[in-house]
């Protein structure tokens, strides 16, 4: 199975379909309820709810997720055609497609094999996927927004050339895949002064995001809390709450971070660990949803 553990839990949802073409005799037969197997929309749903919920034992490349909700619709069109439509949703890592695919197929099989004691003149056509929600599909808007970035490199050792950058050449790459123009990428030194007189120069230059990148743990020259806190003029506690959660469950120190996140005028702060494994995660955590923020304040909203 495809890796999925980078991901995070969203609401997920999919509505798939399916229609029945049979004969006047079967139509009548349903509508009149005189089925000899019995009651065919009834059995149907049954069948299909256990084939929802077992989707990964048939399927061997799909995920066991929790199927939090699942709604079957039978419409019966006109003289000859039967359409079911099976909604699914779960709050999970990975979306629900497979899982009302799975259903409505299985749905469409029972109809079938109740009605063909009456008359075998039945066809099962046009499966397919209405409609899903939740994961990349639904964050594909902020991909289009421009977003002027920087990262910035706080560690001694680096700037001091004794070790190589790592967790900057991280971000950078995950920023790239979400279309983020990246003007600039420093490193400097453990040094409140230092820091600040950089993050100040890209607010000055009308830098959108800041990303910074070591400093924000516990050791004597860790000062990048201190130096970005007296400038947020906007702080936002969520964003780095969710990201240490996100780590805490990958590894037991993530929750020792004193990263920072905020707005010094229009340009968002994110402060990220030294770590590259940190600075991968933090990134996983909230890539592309922050960049929500900046379409607040571009003024883009949702059509």
């Amino acid at each position: 199975m495809i890796d999925i553990t980078s991901k995070i839990d969203t609401l997920r949802s999919a509505i798939a379909s399916a229609e029945l073409f049979v004969s006047e005799t079967n139509m009548n037969a349903v509508r009149n309820n005189q089925v000899p197997k019995g009651d065919v929309f009834a059995s149907a749903k049954a069948a299909g709810l256990l084939a929802i919920k077992n989707t990964s034992h048939v399927l061997p490349h799909c995920h066991p997720i929790p199927v939090e909700f699942s709604n079957f619709e039978f419409n019966i069109k006109n003289k000859e055609i039967i359409e079911i439509k099976v909604e699914v949703r779960t709050i999970y890592k990975t979306g629900c497609e497979m899982e009302a695919l799975h259903g409505v197929s299985v749905a469409a099989l029972t109809v079938y094999d109740m009605l063909k004691p009456v008359d075998k003149l039945i066809e099962i056509r046009n499966i397919k996927l209405l409609n899903k929600t939740g994961g990349k599909s639904d964050n594909k808007i902020y991909y289009k927004i421009n977003v002027k970035a920087s990262v910035l490199v706080i560690s001694d050792t680096v700037k001091k050339g004794r070790s190589k950058d790592e967790s900057g050449n991280v971000i950078r790459q995950r920023l790239k895949s979400f279309n983020v123009d990246i003007k600039d990428i420093e490193i400097v030194q453990d040094d409140i002064k230092l820091i600040q007189r950089k993050v100040k120069s890209y607010c000055k230059n009308n830098f959108d995001l800041v990303i910074t990148t070591g400093g924000t743990g516990v050791s004597p020259r860790d000062c990048t809390h201190e130096a970005i806190k007296p400038l947020i003029e906007l702080e936002i506690p969520g964003i780095m709450e969710s990201a240490r959660a996100y780590g805490q469950k990958r590894m037991p120190y993530s929750m020792l971070s004193r990263g920072i996140a905020g707005f010094i005028g229009d340009t968002l702060i994110l402060t990220f660990p030294g770590s590259p494994k940190a600075a991968g995660e933090y990134m996983d955590s909230l890539f592309p949803y922050v960049l929500h923020l900046l379409k607040v304040k571009k003024g883009f909203h949702h059509s």
